[in-house]
């Protein structure tokens, strides 16, 4: 018995610090998870399935737009990492008062993962303007489908199938 309670408080002291990075830095599936689940939520579960699902259930469908996503979530995650990369060379002292915010005031530390809290709080800001996006390409999308279904088809895709997704895709990237 004392064993297992050892071995229980030995994992909840590793996984503390793991679970503090976490927060602090997201990661690209993360990023893709966030993304993909405000596509769904943008497209309805049925049209979801219908973009992103391959096999004959659709039922893939989540997981595909997720392997799909996280290229582009990395490079939000790299060129969050090049703005607050500048953004600290410009102004150390600024960019210290801003993101420096661990521990208490004048104590040690107080600097320590700025540079992680820049990355985050940068990509969250891109997250949000893209989750705008999306959902606003999710509604011109559906509305230039409803208005006409054959001339939507034909200039998003070859298939009835995958045309609402490209549509969303296109809209969303210029937006």
């Amino acid at each position: 018995m004392k064993h297992v309670i050892l071995a229980a408080v030995a994992t909840a002291a590793l996984l503390l610090p793991l679970s503090s990075l976490a927060a602090t830095t997201p990661s690209a599936s993360s990023l893709a998870h966030q993304t993909c689940s405000q596509l769904k939520q943008a497209d309805g579960a049925t049209q979801f399935a219908a973009t992103y699902g391959t096999n004959a259930t659709k039922s893939n469908a989540f997981g595909r737009c997720v392997s799909l996503d996280v290229p582009a979530a990395k490079a939000t995650i790299a060129n969050a990492s090049k703005t607050c990369s500048a953004r600290q060379a410009a102004d150390p002292a600024g960019f210290l008062t801003t993101y420096g915010t661990n521990g208490k005031g004048g104590k040690a530390g107080n600097e320590k993962n700025a540079m992680g809290k820049c990355v985050s709080s940068t990509v969250r800001a891109s997250q949000v303007k893209q989750a705008h996006a999306i959902s606003t390409a999710a509604a011109s999308c559906k509305a230039a489908r409803k208005a006409d279904a054959a001339a939507f088809v034909a200039k998003y895709g070859g298939k009835s199938s995958n045309a609402y997704g490209k549509c969303v895709a296109a809209l969303s990237r210029t937006k």
